[in-house]
């Protein structure tokens, strides 16, 4: 939640910086690729506040996370895996994902793809979260 406010402010601080005078628009001025790189901060912020409920770790540190893909209007996909093809929570887990995006700013579509290939592995994880799991 702190890094999703640090984000918005870091965009709104730009925006202000940035616009040009008469612009009622104030992301007009900031440069497509800034907004869309801020969005996903922002995006991966929200996927850390869900956790796997098998493991103590979130969706994006486990490295469950493959693509991340605003594609702009507010829609963004997100392609996921799990831990395991049989996961009891599967449809639940797609569920948090897809409700922790559509909370961020600027999001109005969010499509979850549940998909296999590559399967995960441990070498997947984050730094952090192999640590917090006694795995380095």
């Amino acid at each position: 939640m702190q890094r999703e406010m640090g984000t918005r402010q870091a965009l709104a601080e730009m925006q202000v910086q940035r616009q040009p005078t008469g612009s009622a628009d104030p992301t007009a001025a900031v440069p497509p690729a800034i907004v869309r790189k801020m969005l996903t901060a922002a995006i991966i912020a929200a996927l850390r506040t869900v956790h796997d409920p098998e493991i103590p770790v979130n969706v994006y540190d486990l490295g469950l996370i493959y693509r991340i893909e605003p594609k702009g209007q507010g829609i963004v996909e997100i392609d996921m895996t799990l831990t395991a093809p049989g996961c009891p929570v599967a449809g639940e887990i797609l569920s948090w994902v897809r409700n922790a995006v559509a909370g961020v700013e600027g999001v109005e579509q969010v499509t979850v793809n549940l998909v296999f290939d590559p399967p995960w592995n441990k070498d997947k994880m984050s730094d952090e979260a192999k640590l917090e799991l006694g795995l380095v």
